[in-house]
């Protein structure tokens, strides 16, 4: 997995994207220059006249980059195919300013899936930030909520922020200590 440190991009078009960690939105122009910092989970977090910024996967063009591609259920999938596939999407939101994703930093408390009577299914999830105070919390949830619900038969991802139990690093998996060197 190519991570893309600071590699150079230019903007091509009008883009939005979120300036981190503040979570503020923005308007990329044509034109502008700037490094990629972290190419994870399909999004991109860009260095960009001294600040950082959170650009969505679905706009990687506007950078010159490839979306990712949807992900994909087997006929006659169960409601725990698609439980693991929700895992498998949560595995691909990072926060931005760490390379690790959520789940490893153990961000993700709870992942359930109903089945609506339609045949369509709905997942409620249960998330944390790192800290309370992290600007960047709409932006996770959302993207948490986008990467779900492309998941084929679901029809509503809901993605619930909650501070209770605190996070805390013994949270994380084992793998994603060693890889910030909190053991």
């Amino acid at each position: 997995m190519r991570t893309h440190e600071n590699e150079p991009f230019v903007v091509n078009r009008e883009v939005r994207a979120v300036m981190v960690p503040a979570g503020v939105e923005v308007n990329l122009k044509p034109g502008q220059a700037g490094y990629i910092t972290q190419a994870l989970g399909g999004s991109f977090t860009l260095y960009l006249e001294g600040n950082l910024f959170r650009l969505s996967g679905d706009d990687a063009d506007a950078i010159g980059k490839e979306a990712v591609k949807a992900p994909e259920l087997p006929p006659n999938a169960t409601e725990e195919d698609v439980r693991k596939l929700a895992w498998d999407q949560m595995r691909t939101c990072y926060d931005p300013e760490i390379p690790i994703n959520i789940v490893d930093l153990g961000l993700v408390y709870g992942c359930e899936v109903k089945s609506n009577e339609d045949g369509s299914r709905t997942v409620e999830v249960q998330i944390t930030l790192t800290a309370p105070g992290c600007g960047m919390g709409d932006v996770l949830v959302d993207d948490v909520k986008d990467k779900i619900q492309r998941i084929p038969t679901v029809k509503e991802a809901r993605v619930e922020l909650t501070f209770d139990p605190p996070w805390n690093q013994s949270m994380m998996s084992e793998a994603a200590r060693l890889q910030t060197g909190m053991f």
